[in-house]
């Protein structure tokens, strides 16, 4: 049977969807403009978990779990559900900590970048632009023979572990989980960790966005990863809708507020937007695909993107407890410092791992 999500309108479908649930759970309660994100989701879980003590920012968000068992329920049932492993996965590990570095230092991932842009914050122009030249510069290593070897297959219980993981991490906050009064899990009472739409709208928001990302292969990275080096704009065309419907519904519900100044949870320091996410995009060029697909493939049972989330989750931790993550002040004291190191890091990487192009 066709799979009609895969079709130009199916991805355009899939882009509109994300667009319009992002922005209503914007509505229900998640913090503004930050209807979905994945960086920013992935902070907020690594906080209820205590690997940082920021708490602002700490709740286990429920999104993060639907995407990834989303994805892995509709692989089971369309037969796409292929454990895989074994591709230079220390490297992914660390390229999923400098991508959350940089994201951090923007404050937010490729669909939060949109989402800002949909809602008026003019200061996410320049972290899309960043992040168009980190997948550039990505696409370039790629051109020239980059890549990280090839996965293995595994036994089918190998790709059971993470979306077994994201399943006990909803059922702990179903149950409002506590070793004690203050945590683990740890809940913000204040700050964007303490804005959230109600659980079962948002696990339920997750799971239908990940059966969709699943069967269309959203991708924000790949759109621009296309773009350079076939000139196709199929997935590209999803992305359009996803900023499109999102204005929309920003307007109708009375969230479109244009400017730069006093944006929800964002900074006006342009250059750090700009290199935060030139960091960040070039990260997930080589690892190949942004953080939202790298959710959709551990679903499919690629433990390698498993992995680089697990390194996201991880590099959460390190910005907040280093001062790496940006706040509304402005960046935090070691971010541009970060940035470099993990620029020097992934052009290493970029330049070490190539294979010879006949």
């Amino acid at each position: 049977m066709r799979n009609y999500l895969s079709t130009r309108w199916g991805i355009i479908f899939t882009g509109a969807v994300i667009g319009v649930i992002a922005v209503t759970l914007q509505k229900l309660g998640n913090p503004a403009n930050m209807g979905i994100c994945v960086a920013c989701f992935e902070r907020d879980m690594a906080g209820s978990l205590g690997l940082h003590r920021a708490e602002v920012v700490q709740y286990m968000r429920p999104e993060i779990a639907g995407l990834v068992l989303g994805s892995f329920l509709v692989a089971l049932v369309k037969k796409e559900y292929q454990p895989r492993g074994g591709s230079s996965t220390i490297i992914r590990f660390f390229l999923g900590v400098f991508a959350m570095i940089g994201a951090l230092v923007f404050l937010g991932c490729p669909w939060r970048a949109l989402l800002r842009f949909s809602g008026g914050d003019w200061n996410a122009i320049a972290g899309l632009l960043g992040l168009a030249i980190g997948i550039a510069i990505g696409v370039a290593f790629l051109k020239n023979g980059y890549n990280l070897g090839r996965s293995y297959k595994l036994k089918k219980s190998a790709g059971w572990v993470f979306p077994a993981f994201m399943a006990a991490l909803v059922i702990m906050v179903a149950l409002n989980f506590r070793v004690s009064e203050t945590g683990p899990l740890f809940f913000s009472e204040k700050g964007p960790g303490s804005q959230h739409a109600p659980l079962i709208i948002s696990i339920i928001a997750g799971i239908i966005i990940g059966i969709l990302a699943q069967r269309s292969r959203f991708c924000t990275m790949g759109s621009i990863r296309d773009i350079i080096l076939a000139k196709d704009f199929h997935l590209a065309s999803g992305v359009i809708a996803l900023v499109i419907s999102a204005f929309v519904f920003n307007f109708l519900y009375g969230q479109f507020k244009p400017g730069f100044e006093g944006q929800p949870i964002a900074h006006t320091a342009h250059i750090w937007n700009f290199a935060g996410m030139v960091l960040a995009g070039l990260a997930f060029a080589l690892a190949g695909g942004c953080p939202g697909r790298q959710l959709i493939l551990s679903g499919e049972g690629d433990s390698d993107a498993a992995v680089f989330v697990m390194g996201m989750i991880v590099g959460a931790g390190i910005s907040h407890n280093f001062m790496l993550a940006s706040s509304p002040a402005g960046v935090g004291a070691f971010g541009p410092a970060a940035v470099a190191i993990g620029l020097i890091f992934c052009l290493i990487i970029g330049f070490t791992m190539r294979e010879k192009v006949s």
